[in-house]
């Protein structure tokens, strides 16, 4: 994943340790799911239980925020059978995407990165879609945020799933944010009408 020099210095704000999100997300779901969100290395992974962890585990890189919060809405999105494979059995090409391959990538891409939105509103925290392809084709990053958007505006309208909830809920309360509504993303769509996406 890459991140934005704003990304960055986001980072550096006190008011936001991973050891927080580890702490939330462990007491919510290391009992309810035998899952786990984990500090790790260069790359992030999801790893099922195996013979020598018994816990599920939501590995993030580098003890980076946007990381935790990124991969955790992966595990979010999948369900009980793919969170019994390693990345949830999706298929994954690396950066420097031809554009076929890219376009391929957002599509996957909008809806946990509209869970992440979500989950960056309620912490209070900066998002920065993310089409991870710095060497590859660029395709139009505001078109891409502009779908992540409109997928985040359906899910507020039509409801989220309850680990979601639950989770948004948890962040809520610690971070002491207020309930999240499309009227008060600070987000101006450049590609698609604003109106249209609000009546979802």
């Amino acid at each position: 994943m890459s991140f934005s020099v704003e990304n960055k210095l986001t980072q550096n704000d006190d008011r936001f340790d991973y050891q927080d999100l580890i702490s939330i997300f462990n007491s919510n779901f290391e009992n309810s799911e035998n899952t786990r969100l984990v500090k790790g290395g260069d790359e992030p992974i999801y790893l099922p239980k195996d013979d020598d962890h018994r816990h599920h585990r939501i590995i993030f890189a580098r003890g980076f925020y946007a990381s935790a919060l990124h991969e955790i809405s992966h595990w979010l999105v999948a369900g009980p059978a793919r969170r019994l494979l390693e990345d949830f059995g999706y298929w994954y090409c690396p950066d420097g995407r031809d554009k076929e391959k890219q376009l391929e990538f957002e599509a996957v891409e909008v809806q946990p990165q509209a869970i992440e939105w979500a989950l960056c509103l309620a912490c209070g925290f900066k998002f920065n879609v993310s089409s991870d392809n710095l060497n590859g084709w660029q395709s139009d990053r505001f078109a891409f945020q502009d779908k992540v958007y409109a997928r985040l505006c359906e899910l507020i309208s039509k409801g989220f799933n309850p680990r979601t909830k639950q989770l948004l809920s948890a962040l809520q309360e610690f971070y002491g944010t207020d309930a999240i509504t499309v009227e008060t993303i600070a987000y101006q769509p450049t590609t698609i009408d604003k109106k249209v996406v609000h009546e979802v």
